[in-house]
């Protein structure tokens, strides 16, 4: 089972131009282009499991394109996409903003999914899809400490009630990488299919490990890359799994 984890950056691309003529304009430029090269580069991959942070739902920059469907349309894929910020967020109101959400995509039928929501920060979402042998969570997680922190506990409530083996992928936003995530692993009893700690953020020159797929026992890690891709300003991870028994 091959799975990837990518922050996509709503497909707008880097580069120095990103912050002309204006900081952060680059988040307003059309995306088709870009969204082309991802959806090539997923496809190359052919992975069974995606799991997309910072996807655009269908706003005017996007042409009014779902990334998420357009991607699972090339894999051929089932999928699952919602927004990001909980329901009563100012953030589902505001043009743009509000077709800002995450996604899962799979080769296999989704089996259930669920939407939770955290208790704290801005981005809420908790997306969830049952398989027939694993269980997925697709996370991204506050700029905050704190509320990274509550958002963990979260987290570990929702994990430690499924029986099949469990992936949590995501982008953690953990600016002192796996140290910061000791406590929370611990606990879930959840292994970093990155071991050696690379680097994810930014593409360009990485120095800090922001992305993360998590796996609990009952999976078996034959393969972890973090390809050399520039299409966003994050870098994807790629880990090829054996699903050896029960999770829990």
């Amino acid at each position: 089972m091959r799975v990837l984890n990518y922050n996509i950056r709503y497909a707008t691309g880097i580069g120095p131009g990103f912050h002309f003529p204006l900081p952060l304009a680059g988040y307003l430029r059309p995306t088709g282009k870009n969204l082309a090269r991802i959806t090539r580069f997923i496809e190359d991959l052919k992975p069974d499991l995606v799991g997309l942070t910072e996807v655009d739902m269908g706003s005017f920059r996007a042409g009014a394109v779902n990334q998420a469907e357009h991607i699972a349309e090339a894999l051929g894929h089932f999928h699952s996409f919602e927004s990001k910020y909980a329901y009563h967020s100012l953030n589902t109101r505001l043009p743009i903003v509000k077709k800002q959400g995450n996604a899962i995509l799979t080769s296999q039928p989704i089996v259930q999914e669920h939407f939770h929501y955290f208790d704290a920060g801005i981005k809420r979402l908790i997306l969830e899809i049952e398989l027939d042998e694993v269980v997925m969570y697709l996370v991204h997680l506050s700029v905050k400490y704190r509320h990274r922190h509550y958002q963990l506990r979260n987290l570990h409530s929702l994990i430690s009630q499924r029986r099949k083996p469990v992936i949590v992928a995501g982008d953690f936003n953990t600016f002192w990488g796996d140290y910061e995530m000791h406590l929370f692993m611990e606990a879930a009893r959840l292994r970093n299919a990155n071991p050696t700690g690379e680097p994810t953020y930014p593409s360009w020159a990485p120095s800090r490990q922001l992305d993360f797929i998590l796996h609990s026992d009952g999976l078996e890690v034959d393969h972890f890359e973090v390809p050399d891709i520039r299409l966003s300003d994050h870098l994807p991870l790629v880990c090829d799994f054996r699903v050896t028994g029960q999770g829990r």
